[in-house]
């Protein structure tokens, strides 16, 4: 949530952002309501300011009529002080529910437009040339009995599915992996509950309501399955004040992720790319606010380390302003080559990273205190992936594949695989 004061002042660029984004806020109605909560709170100081002098007149020596009198204003001051109390209330909740709207400013570099108008900055690797006919990856787990889509369609319905023999064991490796090389880099892992409050997700920036959520909603409890382990990791500090010598505080979460994915369809959202329900190691991290520009460098140079280590070729792009989320100020995306996407393969997203300033954090009350400062400031919140094992194992199986039909597993992730490739079983 951007801060409710700023809006007057900084009216024209948060318009701007709005526009740049393509989103439906109404800064004027904000700014106005803004207005009144301000009015609402001066009246309510004054009456109580009033009542108390009324409270402190009462102590000196009164005639009956006097008393009298004296009771009936402190009736009418209380009554007064409860009506503007209320006033107050319902201008606080009107305002909280227009800024709830209004996205977070736009980073100026970001590229304008929609999804479609990224801004390419680099690629590593290059796009393995075969001289057979590649296989994607659904074809690739058909063979060695690595997915039952089938199987978890009966069990949970569409885009649910069990993982099987060796793709559960590529599961875990890259899920160690990833978090080694988080561990050495100073993260401290952290296994979240898959469970989140509402209002944690609504601090995050989630909309946990409404047709156009992607959020599970558990029946009968005040509790939504997590979409990622960013809305755990946020809400473990919520209401916190931490000491400047706290940061920049580097968390890596592991959860499973669920999607209702509404809406998503289509060849390039095939078997595992777009499903309901995968794990993750989600980097999360809170800085000072001078910090946050260079720990969302760092975040996004981790990640190209993971898949540049997995020898998978991708680009980074830079997201165009239209496609942000509301909590994100400027997000990066690493793309992998996926042979068996489209005609020939493509890039598809693998992981991103946004720097979302300190919008999470005003809502979330996440605080910070300089050293040798009784004054707190707002953190900086920034979320990357490290890995997500939906599509990360697409990448890796379809860009390894073999001649003879195996698939290679990259030097770096052996260790943790065990083995030098996946055969078929004998």
């Amino acid at each position: 949530m951007l801060d409710p004061r700023m809006l007057a002042t900084r009216r024209d660029e948060v318009v701007r952002a709005v526009r740049r984004r393509g989103a439906r806020a109404d800064v004027d109605l904000a700014i106005t309501l803004h207005e009144r909560l301000t009015a609402a709170q001066t009246a309510q100081q004054e009456m109580s300011r009033r009542r108390n002098e009324h409270q402190a007149a009462g102590k000196r020596p009164l005639s009956q009529a006097e008393r009298d009198a004296h009771v009936a204003e402190g009736r009418r001051l209380k009554e007064d002080v409860t009506r503007l109390e209320a006033e107050v209330a319902a201008a606080q909740a009107a305002l909280s529910e227009a800024m709830l709207g209004i996205p977070n400013l736009v980073h100026p570099d970001a590229p304008d437009g929609g999804e479609d108008d990224f801004r390419e900055l680099r690629k590593w690797g290059e796009p393995p040339r075969f001289d057979f006919a590649p296989q994607d990856h659904l074809a690739i787990g058909e063979r060695f009995g690595l997915f039952d889509f089938e199987g978890g369609a009966k069990v949970a319905g569409q885009k649910w599915y069990f993982l099987k023999n060796e793709a559960v064991l590529l599961e875990l490796a890259l899920q160690r992996f990833a978090l080694d090389l988080l561990i050495e880099d100073g993260f401290t892992p952290v296994l979240t509950p898959d469970v989140a409050k509402p209002e944690i997700l609504d601090g995050t920036g989630y909309n946990p309501r409404g047709p156009e959520t992607q959020i599970y909603s558990l029946a009968g409890h005040d509790l939504c399955l997590i979409g990622t382990a960013e809305i755990t990791l946020g809400g473990l500090y919520a209401d916190t004040i931490l000491e400047e010598e706290q940061l920049p505080l580097k968390l890596a979460g592991i959860s499973h992720c669920f999607r209702t994915e509404a809406g998503a369809a289509g060849r390039e959202s095939k078997g595992l790319y777009r499903v309901h329900q995968f794990s993750k190691v989600e980097m999360f991290a809170f800085t000072r606010p001078e910090d946050s520009d260079a720990m969302h460098a760092h975040l996004l140079a981790l990640e190209e380390k993971i898949f540049q280590a997995l020898e998978i070729p991708y680009r980074v792009i830079d997201i165009a302003a239209g496609d942000l989320g509301a909590p994100a100020y400027r997000k990066f995306d690493v793309e992998a080559w996926m042979p068996g996407r489209g005609e020939g393969g493509s890039y598809g997203e693998v992981t991103s990273t946004s720097n979302c300033t300190d919008y999470q954090a005003r809502r979330l009350g996440i605080r910070f205190k300089r050293k040798g400062s009784k004054k707190t400031e707002l953190v900086h919140t920034l979320n990357g992936t490290a890995v997500a094992l939906s599509r990360a194992p697409i990448a890796l199986l379809e860009n390894h594949q073999q001649a003879d039909g195996s698939i290679r597993i990259p030097k770096a992730l052996q260790p943790y695989f065990g083995s030098e490739s996946i055969r078929a079983r004998s």
